[in-house]
């Protein structure tokens, strides 16, 4: 079988290695791995984003020009793999459950998202909420459809659980570039040749000029929401909720700031993003939230979209790339998978 390594253990990784061990011996190389929620570190682990994401999926219509087709078949697969993992293995941390969605200043994507163009994208328990369902007469557009949450923690230690008990390895250990596996001496890692790299490294390891930093805050509280809402405002602000089972709470957010690589939580931001979301969405949390933590994350955000592609080196090195998705790791994560799992499977042929 042929020798793949692939770099990084956040979702994509993981969801690529599992994916790849259907005909591929696989080895997972990365500095971080998944850990629960009571020991990982929020500060020595902040660039290790999977941890700290929401997580949901939220349906992002293609335009019609047909901008984000390929996400949205993406999480189409996803939302499938989703379904099937929550069927079998409740321990995985998925739940479904409704999606709501508030716009104060919605794009041509949405206000043409009619119910049957909603079925023709397969996006499942589709409808047009009418205006008295808005919480306020800024809200202008919304909609509700089925969907899936998941407590990442638990999820990702489930990838990890998955991977190991197939025969995946992993190696702990911090790598400079993806051509660097190659070069290793065979007893550094324990392999023997290697055919194929996969880098999922989030980053891109520096050299990518369209890779940037988009900080996310977060609050997770003790109160518990049987949906998950987002709302996007004029300004371009966003409000959230995000149930988690396993006793996981709720996050509540959330900012997007660009390149603000501040690691420490703003208090003055926590008490926004409450009073936001208790405005947006008053009938189940109540009023006084109990905080468990306050979350900041970086998203690994790339201009283009994320770079799901193949290159072969001057070395005749294959290197599979699958970095930069954002936020959208988890929503998106099975359809890159299987993206990536096509294109090496067709580089041994």
């Amino acid at each position: 079988m042929s020798e793949v390594v692939v770099i990084g253990a956040g979702v994509i990784g993981l969801s690529c290695a599992i994916k790849l061990q259907e005909h591929c011996t696989v080895t997972i190389v990365a500095k971080d791995f998944p850990a629960p929620f009571e020991t990982i570190d929020p500060i020595a682990q902040i660039n290790y984003t999977s941890p700290w994401g929401g997580a949901h999926n939220r349906w992002v219509p293609p335009s019609p020009s047909g901008e984000n087709a390929r996400e949205h078949a993406y999480a189409l697969i996803t939302y499938k793999h989703m379904k099937a993992i929550h069927a079998y293995h409740p321990e995985a941390g998925i739940t479904f459950m409704k999606g709501i969605e508030y716009l104060e200043a919605p794009s041509i994507e949405y206000t043409s998202l009619t119910e049957a163009r909603a079925k023709e994208l397969k996006i499942e328990g589709f409808r047009l909420l009418a205006g008295h369902e808005f919480p306020d007469d800024k809200v202008s557009w919304g909609c509700a459809y089925d969907t899936w949450c998941v407590n990442p923690m638990v999820y990702c230690c489930y990838l990890l659980r998955k991977f190991t008990m197939g025969g995946g390895r992993i190696r702990k250990r911090e790598l400079r570039k993806p051509e660097e596996v190659f070069a290793l001496p065979p007893e550094e890692l324990g392999l023997g040749r290697v055919d194929a790299v996969v880098n999922a490294s989030g980053y891109g390891f520096g050299d990518d000029l369209n890779i940037y930093v988009t900080k996310g805050q977060t609050c997770l509280v003790d109160d518990l929401c049987p949906v998950t809402v987002t709302r996007q405002n004029a300004d371009g602000s966003w409000s959230f909720c995000v149930p988690r089972n396993f006793d996981g709470g709720t996050v509540i957010g959330g900012t997007k700031d660009v390149n603000d690589w501040a690691a420490q939580p703003s208090m003055e931001v926590r008490e926004k993003l409450l009073s936001d979301f208790r405005r947006t969405w008053p009938h189940d949390l109540g009023g006084g939230y109990t905080v468990l933590a306050d979350i900041v994350g970086r998203r690994p955000t790339r201009i283009g979209g994320p770079r799901i592609e193949g290159e072969v080196t001057k070395g005749e090195e294959f290197i599979m790339h699958a970095y930069g998705l954002g936020g959208r790791g988890y929503e998106l994560s099975w359809g890159v998978a299987e993206a990536v799992a096509k294109e090496v499977e067709r580089h041994f042929i």
